[in-house]
């Protein structure tokens, strides 16, 4: 091994089909190994946490159980409501929030238990068990290798017949166990292709864990935005407003909407006092808009972000929408996208 190190031996190369199944094998490890570990961080961004789970993990006891942070959130908001009073319009809206925190964070704790055992183990699994496998193989093969270009060695140094005899059988028995080596080798680095299909099943089940946890946060989120909206305008209204100019509810973008079309669609029950006005007279004004927006259909007007266009309601329209206007085009808008300028 030295020698070669330092050029002054001969090396038997490897086949280039095996060259390219090492090379398959250590940039699956590579990248499996950086997926598992930032998956990790994604579904507990504490570091202390992190590395109090895999202290007990190790010493093959259970972590003790402790709120997540939507869970001490919620926690919190139901204990401040409580205090302000269940009966205040503030302590109530508190202890509503509170609860939804709380759903949001037991949701959080099964897509980490989901994800945990049907895609962060299976990868875990191959590094510390088939990809070990394969390194020591991989090690054997190299032995074998040496063992042989050693022997091949000596048999070129041989002078007399009788050294030369026994080298040639040296290097006759070192050939097969090297061939031998190499098979045992190339039929596990060959299992690679099946590795990479196992975690394609195991990617689609991450990827239908985080759907139903984003869509149980969305489903929460949409009901807890009517309870809220369910409130009297006066408890809505801030301190620095007159109760009779209430406050706009908060409508996603509609990627999110798209996104879960299974989920009910979500309605402004209340609106702007700017919006109230404008929809009861016949003028127009100027709006910038919040989001991107695509036309669902030829009535829609497409929006981009921060630009400003005329908008003004029409009778009959629905009071979820204004007509919009950019230069020649015109169309429907979501009022939800917009922002009244003065």
């Amino acid at each position: 091994f030295t020698e070669e190190k330092l050029g002054q031996a001969e090396k038997t190369e490897l086949d280039a089909h095996l060259e390219n199944l090492l090379s398959k094998a250590e940039c699956t490890k590579l990248w499996t190994e950086k997926i598992m570990k930032q998956t990790e961080v994604l579904l507990q961004p504490n570091p202390n946490a992190r590395i109090e789970e895999f202290v007990y993990e190790k010493l093959d006891r259970k972590a003790p159980s402790r709120m997540n942070n939507p869970e001490l959130l919620g926690q919190y908001m139901i204990d401040a409501g409580n205090e302000f009073g269940p009966g205040t319009a503030y302590g109530n809206a508190l202890i509503k929030c509170g609860e939804t925190q709380k759903r949001i964070g037991t949701a959080d704790r099964e897509l980490i238990q989901t994800s945990a055992i049907n895609f962060l183990t299976p990868l875990r699994n191959f590094i510390e068990g088939d990809y070990k496998t394969i390194t020591k193989e991989r090690k054997l093969l190299q032995n074998k290798r040496l063992d042989l270009d050693a022997a091949k060695t000596r048999l070129k140094k041989a002078k007399v017949a009788e050294a030369r005899a026994a080298s040639e059988q040296e290097v006759r028995i070192t050939q097969s166990e090297f061939d031998r080596q190499a098979e045992i080798t190339r039929l596990l680095l060959e299992g690679i292709s099946s590795t990479h299909a196992h975690h394609l099943r195991c990617l689609n089940d991450f990827v239908e864990a985080q759907m139903t946890y984003y869509a149980q946060c969305y489903q929460y989120m949409l009901d807890l935005q009517k309870q809220l909206g369910s409130f009297p305008s006066t408890f809505l209204s801030n301190n620095n407003q007159s109760s009779s100019n209430p406050v706009q509810s908060v409508s996603p973008p509609s990627v999110l909407a798209s996104a879960s079309a299974s989920l009910p669609s979500v309605t402004n029950s209340i609106v702007t006092s700017g919006i109230s006005e404008l929809k009861s007279s016949s003028g127009s004004r100027k709006a910038r808009v919040l989001y991107d927006y695509d036309a669902a259909n030829s009535s829609e007007l497409s929006l981009l972000a921060d630009e400003v266009i005329t908008v003004y309601s029409i009778p009959g329209m629905d009071s979820d929408w204004l007509m919009g206007e950019r230069g020649n085009q015109k169309g429907k808008v979501p009022i939800t996208y917009l922002e009244l300028l003065n």
